[in-house]
């Protein structure tokens, strides 16, 4: 038997070479199911990420928070395995499972050795083909949500993030909490669980990345055993909901020294031209890692805030320029202020030769880190089906950096960020800001929102 010593030293090794030496294969099993794979026999390990289409995206009102539940029950239990016995199997051949729910996907990832490979993938199998849904995990998960949503109701951040997704999309799946809500969480039966099961794990709606110890040939065949049972045709996403949110500020009336808040206005989709340049633009504008200008503005030269950040959020259907910070109530209206203000600039005056070609050396420079292990490539390859992206983007990615100009940046930026459309949503007690929700809340330069970022896999870009 594997120790869990010598598991957790094999999931820390790395692929050898940077990522523009990755070689991808698109492999297609007998029975049609297709992967991307990086094949890697230095070591006796493969990843395997699956991103399966739908999520919370294909439940209707009364579903609301099922992906999530459902994601919860896969490994209690399957099969002839009650929860118990399945983790001690999982414990016996070394493998490694998680399930994750989001808006528009289930995403599963699996790691495993090569000497346990079948009795790993047929472990996983009987997870997602054939999930018992005891009654007593069933209300050990069921608790574990009401759990969740007790502390979300009371968690500043959460406040913020559900109400600006709610304010911009309004009735729509994406402005619903993908936890679901106490009525909801309650209502779930098994029988429920397992229809929605069948919904959301589909072949055509499956994009599945794989890197290690495993040939394309083998790989074929272990994909139609894991996923050959499933129903064929992947579910449709809703239509586009409508961005409701404009301009201005909504104040929550929260008791804390500090204030949370979320600003957001509407972005671009993923397969929009200027996506990857519009990627450069943000990252001058609020990257969490570069020195950007949100960062030295608002929390070096100001000390504002011990972070702040902007990110592009994107669906299937619509996408957001978003972020986020803190601060203490008598400064949010300056924090406020000083970031709108910073927003305008970028709009209007664009960037020079010498600010982005630091953040283009920044940028090449760490895309090779972010390929860092088996895990990590097989979610960036399952992201890159899913954001529909060639498979040599890989390869060309910085070179694409390297060639944009800051007329290229500055024409993106003019285009998308428009600073009378950013909506701060604020959690706390700012002085001099009314708790009420206003589209004229605070004079910003004359004139009179945030989810969590979806950190499904490691992004492309």
């Amino acid at each position: 038997m594997i120790s869990r010593l010598a598991t957790t030293i094999l999931l820390s090794l790395t692929l050898p070479g940077i990522a523009q030496s990755l070689d991808i294969q698109k492999v297609t099993s007998p029975g049609g199911i297709t992967a991307w794979l990086v094949e890697d026999h230095s070591i006796p390990f493969t990843a395997l990420e699956i991103d399966f289409l739908g999520g919370a995206a294909i439940e209707n009102a009364a579903e609301t928070g099922t992906a999530y539940f459902l994601s919860g029950l896969f490994d209690e239990g399957a099969g002839d395995y009650d929860a118990s016995a399945y983790q001690r199997q999982m414990r016996d051949v070394a493998a490694e499972f998680s399930f994750d729910a989001y808006r528009e996907s289930i995403s599963v990832r699996a790691r495993f050795l090569t000497e346990y490979r079948d009795e790993s993938i047929e472990l996983l199998r009987l997870a997602l083909q054939e999930p018992r849904f005891d009654p007593e995990r069933v209300e050990f998960v069921r608790n574990q949500i009401l759990a969740i949503l007790a502390d979300r109701a009371s968690a500043p951040n959460d406040i913020a993030s559900d109400t600006v997704n709610q304010l911009a999309f309004g009735d729509h799946v994406l402005g619903r909490p993908i936890e679901g809500n106490e009525e909801s969480v309650r209502a779930r039966t098994s029988d429920e669980l397992e229809q929605f099961r069948q919904r959301a794990l589909t072949r055509d709606g499956a994009y599945i990345g794989v890197a290690g110890d495993i040939s394309p040939g083998e790989l074929g065949i272990l994909l139609d055993e894991l996923l050959g049972g499933l129903p064929l045709d992947a579910p449709e996403l809703p239509p586009a909901p409508d961005y409701r949110l404009g301009g201005g500020t909504t104040v929550i009336e929260f008791p804390t020294p500090q204030s949370t808040v979320v600003f957001m206005q509407e972005g671009i989709l993923r397969n929009d031209e200027d996506f990857l340049t519009a990627y450069v633009m943000n990252e001058i504008l609020g990257s969490p890692s570069y020195s950007s200008r949100l960062q030295k503005e608002v929390r070096e030269e100001r000390g504002l805030t011990y972070g702040i950040a902007s990110f592009l959020g994107t669906h299937s259907t619509v996408g957001f320029v978003t972020g986020r910070f803190s601060t203490e109530n008598q400064s949010v209206r300056e924090a406020v202020e000083v970031v709108a203000e910073i927003w305008r600039d970028l709009a209007n005056d664009g960037v020079d030769e010498a600010e982005l070609s630091r953040v283009k050396t920044y940028l090449m420079g760490a895309y090779p880190l972010r390929f860092d292990g088996n895990g990590s490539i097989a979610s960036i390859l399952a992201s890159m089906q899913r954001d529909d992206l060639p498979i040599t983007y890989v390869e060309n990615r910085n070179t694409m950096i390297d060639q944009l100009t800051p007329d290229d940046v500055s024409r993106v930026a003019a285009r998308i960020l428009r600073p009378d459309d950013l909506h701060f949503v604020i959690v706390g007690q700012p002085e001099g800001l009314d708790p009420a929700v206003t589209d004229e809340s605070v004079a910003i330069s004359g004139q009179s929102v945030f989810e969590r970022p979806e950190q499904i896999h490691d992004r492309p870009d």
